[in-house]
């Protein structure tokens, strides 16, 4: 499997680079920036080819992964679809539902493969969870308790223009899709608050919603970029759901070690499964096999429809329905 790399304006481009190399039988044939001095120093440093046409990376690759500012990931996948190579594109997949449609639209009619960067579903801790739900040992669920709490990024992640929002874009849709596979229901109805008081800049740094689903289940996520720059690790994801027969927890970042340097910023230091080699992984075989992978193109548009339900119920002040935004 020949895969490739597009963009470094993600900071989540190296560790994927990192992961390609433990992947066995998969060649990283080389990577493309919109920034060719950043593009050709990074692949330097991390000991990978620069390619500084887009088109000559596609030329050589069975699959890419999307690792660009959030505006930019439609135009990009779209390319990838009409040379014929699948496409593993960052959370969120898209800005607006028009270009996920189109990038959704556009591989389904080249019959190649396109997934969502979501590598939560492969937390062990979620997947514990999850078995729990479906085997009915908590009965019918009723309500979730969840955040995904992190640092400020900075970078195109607070240029509203590329970014399409601030932390309630970043962070909402991991924990959307979590929601929609552990509930195994869509969302009907979102109600949000967004604020900007901890940096107090135009992109919100902040957000609190709650969220309906079809069958009957509410959960409640806290999305904000709270954490200080001195904090320990980036951020957190957890649920705590409730159900007629029981409760249950999960915390999908708590194995780790806490290391405090002498002369250095405390740490929290991970251990035990690398979820983005089991994504990326999960990927190139869904490749292989021409088959979905476990987050698909779809999995990304459904998470983009609940972050900008939030949206929209922020600036209006209601809570607003699924078919207001899918309409």
């Amino acid at each position: 499997m020949r895969i490739g790399l597009i963009s470094f304006d993600h900071l989540h481009a190296l560790s994927y680079l990192a992961a390609l190399r433990a992947i066995p039988h998969v060649e990283l044939v080389g990577v493309a920036d919109q920034d060719p001095e950043r593009g050709a120093r990074i692949a330097r440093e991390r000991g990978v080819a620069f390619i500084e046409s887009l088109d000559e990376l596609l030329d050589r690759a069975d699959a890419v992964i999307i690792t660009s500012a959030n505006a930019d990931h439609c135009a990009m996948a779209l390319r990838a679809a009409d040379a014929g190579v699948a496409a593993l594109v960052e959370k969120p997949i898209a800005t607006t539902l028009q270009d996920a449609q189109a990038m959704l639209d556009a591989f389904e009619r080249n019959n190649i493969v396109l997934g969502t960067a979501f590598p939560c579903p492969f937390s062990p801790a979620f997947e514990s969870l999850q078995q729990a739900v479906r085997s009915g040992e908590l009965g019918n669920l009723l309500a979730a308790r969840t955040t995904n709490r992190g640092k400020m990024p900075g970078g195109f992640f607070i240029q509203l223009e590329r970014s399409g929002g601030g932390a309630v874009i970043d962070h909402t849709v991991h924990v959307a899709d979590l929601l929609r596979r552990i509930t195994a229901s869509e969302a009907v109805q979102v109600y949000a608050e967004i604020g900007h008081g901890l940096y107090h800049q135009e992109w919100d740094d902040s957000g609190l919603l709650t969220i309906e689903f079809a069958n009957g289940c509410f959960a409640t996520l806290d999305c904000s970029w709270s954490r200080p720059a001195s904090y320990p690790t980036w951020g957190d994801v957890t649920l705590h759901v409730v159900g007629e027969k029981g409760n249950a927890s999960a915390d999908l970042f708590g194995q780790h070690v806490h290391l405090y340097p002498a002369d250095g910023i405390p740490e929290w230091r991970a251990w035990g499964s690398n979820l983005d080699t089991l994504m990326i992984a999960d990927f190139c075989q869904a490749v292989a096999e021409r088959r979905p992978p476990r987050s698909t193109g779809d999995d990304g548009l459904r998470a983009l429809e609940i972050v900008l339900a939030a949206y929209q119920s922020a600036k209006e002040k209601r809570p607003v329905r699924m078919e207001e935004i899918r309409a």
